[in-house]
């Protein structure tokens, strides 16, 4: 590991200092508070208790292909600068940014794709901070260094590649400068326009889509089913191995690979508490159904959901409209509903641009890569402008999402 690296010269006011870094294996080897305080509090994923949950219970690990290798940057004199969720992957599967294609091509061609690193959270789809500068520090000079940091990294492990995945835009500005390559996705995200009620919601649709989500409500709710939002304690162990077992279901149905212990959902409702919303259905006191949301302190952020039985109309009240309802009685600004569905665009989640940036080693491949990128770009531009053209609000029903 390249701990001790020099990464820049410079000054602070308590005289000449180096930023130094190192790279550890374990979120518990970063403390707690400093990590938090620079990620902030806006998004639970990013928190040192979110990551610490994914390595101790057996998700995130160097056998599941996610080993984690989290970059810390500090002064000579071990002040914080800044932080990096960072993992060593041997394939692209759990990160909702596709580049299957881009290792079959470098393969193809001769090339190692794998090992690469990824800076992200595991398994989420979810926005937030990638370069966490810490609070104290000089904020563009502290993201320069973790850039470079990052660079460094790639460089120790001899890696095709670095991929910054699901950035902020300001994240992504910055990588871009010191000569990443940005890549442009979409997502479905509900924006709170100052309602006071779901019916406020309902009135800035057209007629039209009024009446379905009332049809689709009333039919959830005819259905004999009692829908809860539960949250902290309310959320038992019995609630959970439901739930775990509504997840492996799920994943069978989709082909796809269980990360997610079942230790998992235990850590996660213990140490995150009231930071995570379950909506359950239920059926003769039985949970039936539920959908695990995490709630910053802006945006209510929708992580999975499962059930054991078939309810018409179920899936909806719980990922969406449940969702909604609580972000407008909690004043929260946005609901992210996870990755994928155009088809929540007529229930008032509208498309939103997401960004990654990918350092890219082998110039040949970077110069394809780039040019891959530019077309893409483009045509993600032009599926969001022909998507908000099935707005479900009525003319001058909100503004400019993106």
């Amino acid at each position: 590991m390249p701990d001790g690296d020099d990464l820049r010269s410079g000054s602070s006011p308590g005289g000449p200092s180096k930023a130094v870094m190192r790279t550890v294996s374990s979120i518990g080897d970063i403390d707690q508070a400093s990590w938090d305080a620079a990620a902030g509090t806006d998004n639970p994923f990013i928190s040192h208790a979110f990551l610490s949950v994914l390595e101790d219970s057996g998700s995130c690990t160097a056998e599941t292909g996610w080993q984690p290798q989290h970059i810390a940057v500090e002064t000579d004199r071990g002040e914080p600068l800044g932080f990096a969720p960072c993992y060593l992957k041997a394939h692209s599967y759990g990160e909702y940014v596709f580049d299957h294609g881009w290792a079959n091509a470098f393969e193809r061609a001769g090339g190692q794709y794998y090992p690469k690193l990824q800076v992200a959270v595991p398994f989420s789809p979810v926005t937030g901070p990638r370069l966490l500068v810490h609070p104290s520090a000089a904020p563009d000079l502290a993201r320069q260094t973790l850039i470079s940091a990052l660079k460094k990294t790639t460089e120790h492990y001899n890696v095709s590649s670095l991929h910054v995945t699901f950035a902020q835009e300001h994240d992504c500005d910055a990588l871009s400068q010191a000569g990443f390559l940005v890549r442009y996705g979409e997502q479905f995200h509900w924006k709170n326009e100052g309602y006071e009620t779901f019916d406020d919601f309902l009135e800035r649709l057209t007629s039209r889509k009024r009446k379905m989500i009332r049809r689709e409500r009333r039919g959830a709710h005819e259905s004999g089913v009692t829908v809860r939002t539960l949250t902290g304690d309310e959320i038992t162990a019995e609630h959970w191995d439901r739930f775990y077992q509504f997840y492996l279901d799920t994943v069978d149905r989709k082909w796809a690979h269980a990360y997610l212990t079942r230790e998992f959902f235990y850590l996660l409702g213990e140490r995150l508490g009231k930071k995570v919303i379950l909506m359950v259905g239920e059926r003769n006191g039985q949970m039936i159904a539920g959908a695990l949301n995490l709630c910053g302190s802006k945006t209510l952020f929708g992580r999975t959901w499962g059930a054991g039985e078939d309810v018409p109309f179920l899936h909806f009240e719980l990922c969406y409209y449940r969702a909604i309802d609580y972000a407008i009685r909690r004043g929260l600004d946005w609901v992210e509903a996870g990755a994928q569905g155009p088809h929540k665009i007529q229930r008032g989640y509208l498309p939103r641009r997401t960004y990654s940036a990918h350092w890219i080693r082998n110039p040949a491949f970077r110069e394809a890569v780039e040019q891959y990128l530019d077309h893409e770009r483009r045509a993600i531009d032009r599926e969001m402008a022909d998507l908000g053209e099935w707005s479900p609000f009525k003319a001058g029903g909100t503004g400019d999402w993106d």
